[in-house]
């Protein structure tokens, strides 16, 4: 990808970010998940939200993006927050475990080793996940940028939902009764 293209997808990432900020600030009670490209972003909203109001909402993240509100960028549930808490996690379990085989001179497991050192596992996994969370907020620096430059809003259109957006409902456990909708933000600049 060259550097003007990177540099496109990360402050429409961060677009994204702010503009899922700006939503949950006026809503409460939906759930929203999206993706960047270099030509904007999509954005998935399961819940009650009119969809004037996310042209609104992407137009004021864009706005206060510009007058230096560049922590909206970052977001907790960022796909960037946990891939990095997951990364860390499994290293911290199979560390974990190879650590305790090593020291037990084991080199096969057993039902009575694996519950052995299960406890310990788990334990490392907690720290570690409480760990990530702050790695995964500073790796996210670098998958956005807050300071988005020419970057201009050029149309919200409302999509059909595809099978990301019906994925993602049953991951954030939005049942059917909740509305789902599905946007794509096209920017330029």
């Amino acid at each position: 990808m060259t550097p003007n293209l990177f540099s496109r997808v990360r402050r429409n990432h961060a677009l994204e970010h702010a503009t899922i900020h700006v939503l949950s600030e006026k809503f409460k009670r939906f759930g929203a998940q999206g993706n960047a490209t270099p030509h904007g972003f999509f954005l998935n909203i399961f819940g009650d939200i009119p969809p004037e109001e996310i042209a609104r909402a992407a137009e004021e993240a864009l706005a206060r993006l510009r007058r230096g509100e560049h922590l909206l960028a970052l977001h907790p549930n960022c796909g960037t927050v946990h891939l990095t808490m997951a990364t860390v996690a499994t290293l911290a379990a199979q560390g974990t475990y190879a650590f305790e085989m090593r020291r037990q001179g084991k080199a096969r497991t057993d039902a009575l080793t694996f519950l052995n050192i299960l406890p310990t596992a788990i334990l490392v996994v907690v720290l570690s996940l409480i760990a990530a969370r702050p790695l995964g907020m500073y790796f996210q620096t670098f998958t956005t940028d807050g300071r988005p430059g020419t970057l201009a809003i050029r149309e919200v259109r409302q999509l059909r939902p595809t099978p990301i957006a019906h994925f993602f409902r049953v991951l954030l456990g939005q049942n059917k009764q909740i509305e789902s909708r599905s946007f794509f933000i096209s920017t330029e600049g």
